[in-house]
């Protein structure tokens, strides 16, 4: 059982920075992976970044540059730094964790990039 909480979410203007974050009920050094997703309204739900329990990271092309995914696994927290938004950016945002073929994922947070 465990329970991710999404937040940071909001209004930005474009060229602004948003940092998310995810913060688990549980230690987050057992799971394999942990990641982002976004979901835009009328598109699929796609990877945004992800990161390992070893640190490695991968992110998608779109957003490569701008983001950045980092943990603490002290506090049991994922990040989301999110630099230079753009309008194209607006989705929910969701924290997923992955270990053992299970998935959990949190209840998403509001991004939205307008001037």
């Amino acid at each position: 059982q465990v329970q991710l909480v999404e937040s940071g979410g909001g209004l930005v203007q474009p060229g602004g920075s948003l940092r998310l974050s995810c913060a688990a009920s549980g230690s987050i050094s057992r799971f394999y992976a942990m990641g982002w997703y976004r979901q835009a309204p009328g598109k699929q739900r796609e990877l945004v970044a992800r990161i390992t329990s070893g640190g490695s990271t991968n992110y998608a092309s779109s957003v490569k540059g701008r983001f950045t995914i980092s943990r603490d696994n002290a506090k049991n927290t994922v990040y989301l730094q999110m630099n230079s938004l753009q309008p194209e950016d607006t989705a929910d945002y969701y924290c997923n964790a992955a270990r053992g073929g299970y998935e959990h994922w949190g209840q998403g947070t509001q991004v939205t990039v307008s001037s």
